[in-house]
């Protein structure tokens, strides 16, 4: 049995992770968190395994699927579901950046943001945290009786915001709704002029939607996987850990929380695991108990989930870009639909005296490239009639029914191979890339010289890893709040 205090160690490696989480080193971790070098090497090789942290060389980096322990809190509060609507409303008719914030110790921490795009614009990410005492969202959830709160340049030169709380039927503040602006816009009483009249009719609806609560649920039951993984990987894999961390995600898998009999079922693990795990994250400041039930709290956030609810498509895919390109030795991009054509909005190539020369923003007609056929398969029969081909080559398809017909063979057989179509000498397979209700948001493909692989070489040998890396991404994509 491991010893006690392995998660609360596991969790403090989290923590220096996302203090730095660029890109840090287990010499770096040792010194922040004063643990041993043996127990830094584990906790990573956990995280590695969880598939929490990314390894590029000697370098660590947290990876989309940390952010299930951020989002345990956000769907356990049911705030951002619930008053996330009103909010974006009020955001498009004031036309001003929006924010909802929780109370978190001497903090406010941010859990949704609806922002104005400027060349002046907020840039505060859901999970970020600000000194309750220098923020309108702060001080109006630190004075029980404030009917509201204005900041005027307490965080930040320039930047003022009023704010609002929204109580739940007791009374009790549970979230702040705030008005961010900039004084090349408003003075202070300008935005209070301008903003609080919608603010408060926002706050009454938000506050009618929060007495209608939502049914408290049980999770579907599960298996403990971390045993065999133990097995596996032997003393290097910290099962304490893994298993203390599965019970924070379990614990906001349903709005409410969870008892410890069903945090239990949720994990396949034995009570008595669950509620060592429980008390861990109690003491640690991440869950507490709410009658029976216990649910994590805002400062879950903390461990990482600002840094990758901001991350870009393009910072998502390019590892797997990267990756993809060592694994087959040949160009891999990705690209989105545009009208009729796609659009490059990934690449990595492939260093060799001849490759193919595309950059990122590069568009081309979608008809005649496998991305854009994987793309197309999305669409209804009638936009795709709409497209007349034109023949770049003499292997170009030249008729719209010709296009539909290799459009629907790709929806069948879930890629397109698209043969010196484009530019003569070019091959390229691509597969698409769906976000978490099925969508095609984006395509992958790797390209080469025809006379480096045959279009069976390319079925053979690219389309297995091409299918891997796709699902690669589109579990990144889960992860994290939105498809960028």
């Amino acid at each position: 049995m491991e010893p006690a205090g392995t998660l609360e160690r596991g969790l403090a490696v989290l923590r220096a992770l996302s203090a730095e989480p660029r890109r840090t080193r287990a010499t770096d971790l040792v010194r922040t968190t004063g643990l041993a070098r043996s127990t830094v090497d584990r906790v990573v090789v956990t995280l590695l395994r969880l598939g929490y942290l990314r390894a590029e060389n000697r370098d660590l980096l947290l990876a989309p699927p940390l952010a299930e322990l951020g989002a345990a809190y956000l769907t356990c509060s049911v705030l951002p579901q619930a008053l996330g609507p009103h909010a974006r409303r009020l955001a498009d008719e004031l036309d001003e950046s929006v924010s909802l914030a929780v109370p978190d110790g001497e903090n406010v921490r941010f859990i949704a943001q609806f922002t104005r795009r400027r060349t002046l614009s907020i840039t505060f990410r859901v999970g970020d945290a600000l000194p309750a005492a220098r923020c309108a969202a702060g001080l109006v959830l630190r004075d029980p009786d404030a009917p509201w709160a204005e900041d005027d340049q307490l965080v930040e030169p320039g930047l003022i915001a009023v704010a609002l709380p929204v109580r739940n039927p007791d009374g009790r503040a549970v979230c702040a709704v705030s008005v961010v602006s900039h004084t090349s816009r408003h003075g202070i009483a300008g935005l209070r002029e301008h903003a609080l009249p919608r603010l408060r009719a926002t706050v009454a609806a938000m506050e009618a939607a929060r007495k209608e609560g939502s049914p408290a649920s049980r999770p579907a039951g599960a298996l403990d996987s971390s045993r065999a993984v133990k097995a596996e990987l032997g003393a290097g894999y910290l099962q304490s850990l893994a298993r203390g961390l599965a019970v924070l995600v379990a614990l906001g898998s349903v709005p409410g929380g969870l008892t410890l009999a069903d945090a239990a079922r949720a994990t396949g693990l034995p009570r008595a695991t669950v509620r060592r795990a429980v008390q861990s994250l109690e003491q640690q400041g991440y869950a507490a108990a709410e009658g029976a039930r216990f649910v994590p709290l805002p400062r879950v956030l903390e461990l990482g989930y600002s840094h990758l609810s901001g991350l870009t498509f393009q910072q998502v895919v390019q590892p797997h870009l990267a990756d993809l390109v060592a694994r087959v030795r040949e160009s891999a991009s990705v690209a989105v639909l545009s009208g009729d054509d796609v659009v490059y909005v990934a690449r990595v190539p492939t260093a060799s005296i001849m490759s193919v020369a595309v950059t990122v923003g590069t568009r081309f007609p979608a008809y005649a490239t496998s991305m854009g056929r994987v793309l197309l398969a999305d669409l209804p029969e009638e936009r795709l009639a709409e497209i007349a081909p034109q023949p770049l080559t003499r292997h170009t398809v030249a008729s719209p029914d010709e296009l539909a017909d290799t459009v629907r063979q790709a929806a069948r057989d879930g890629y397109a191979l698209v043969d010196q179509e484009l530019e003569e000498g070019v091959r390229s397979i691509a597969v698409p890339i769906r976000d978490r209700i099925g969508h095609t948001v984006a395509a992958l493909n790797v390209a080469t010289h025809a006379s480096r692989a045959t279009p069976d070489d390319l079925v053979r040998d690219i389309l297995p890893t091409l299918t891997e890396t796709a699902s690669r991404i589109e579990t990144d994509l889960r992860h994290l709040p939105a498809t960028p």
